[in-house]
């Protein structure tokens, strides 16, 4: 048996809070019953509905994308432009992406149908870190490669410590690569951070998400987490979580 509310997540219909909401207001059934406790446990046979229509109860799937640039991190878009599902035509379950990467960055992004996992990844205590590498308009400091490292003040308060390796610099084109490693997930943070130091970039990559690489996989290419990355993944989670709390 299983909380009602995790079940909910689970189906992708909304996330573990959303669904929490969803019951409390009384828009959820059990077997024709409507429900409004947290603390209902179903099984597999038991009929849910939410807002009337019964949710259909899939199986837990997780994916690892290379996204490429010039796709969307989202199910849809209005304007027409790819998104990160259009690689996944045969996926029967309703999967979403864990977080974003900006339309014009590249690199690893996870996909699940599993609403209750995706809000433990991106738990704002998470610290799980994301390895970028960036090219820059102009070769940064060092100094202000070190302003990075402590963290910088942006619009939306100060960044936390990162790590920040130079990786090569071409002085006839001017430009850098940087390797940077940041457990936060603000909007487009990676690009700010290096704009509040005076340099543009030119190409982001996310290249690693905590022990996740993207090794053997090619931009559009996909693959399926074993049950111990995701074990792995959930444990690190609940660790950094706990942690911080």
């Amino acid at each position: 048996m299983e909380r009602l509310q995790k079940v909910i997540a689970r189906a992708g219909v909304a996330s573990r809070r959303k669904s929490e909401e969803l019951i409390k207001e009384g828009k959820v059934k059990v077997n024709g019953k409507i429900v409004t406790e947290l603390g209902v446990k179903v099984t597999s046979s038991d009929r849910v509905e939410v807002n009337g229509i019964q949710i259909e109860k899939e199986e837990p799937v997780y994916f690892l994308l290379y996204k490429p640039r010039g796709v969307i991190s989202s199910v849809s878009d209005d304007k027409g432009r790819k998104v990160v599902t259009d690689f996944f035509p045969y996926q029967q379950e309703r999967i979403f992406p864990v977080g974003r990467l900006d339309y014009d960055t590249s690199g690893l992004l996870l996909l699940t149908n599993d609403g209750e996992f995706a809000n433990l990844l991106m738990h704002p205590r998470n610290e799980i870190e994301k390895t970028y590498v960036a090219k820059t308009k102009g070769i940064p400091s060092k100094e202000n490669l070190r302003k990075l490292e402590r963290g910088i003040r942006l619009e939306d308060g100060k960044t936390a410590p990162a790590k920040v390796k130079m990786l090569s610099v071409d002085k006839q084109k001017q430009t850098a690569i940087i390797e940077i490693i940041i457990h936060e997930g603000r909007n487009r943070q990676v690009r700010r951070m290096f704009e509040a130091i005076g340099h543009e970039v030119l190409k982001l990559k996310r290249e690693k998400y905590g022990f996740l690489t993207l090794h053997g996989l090619s931009a559009g290419d996909a693959r399926e987490l074993t049950h111990h990355e995701v074990k792995l993944l959930r444990g690190l989670s609940l660790e950094s979580t706990k942690k911080n709390s």
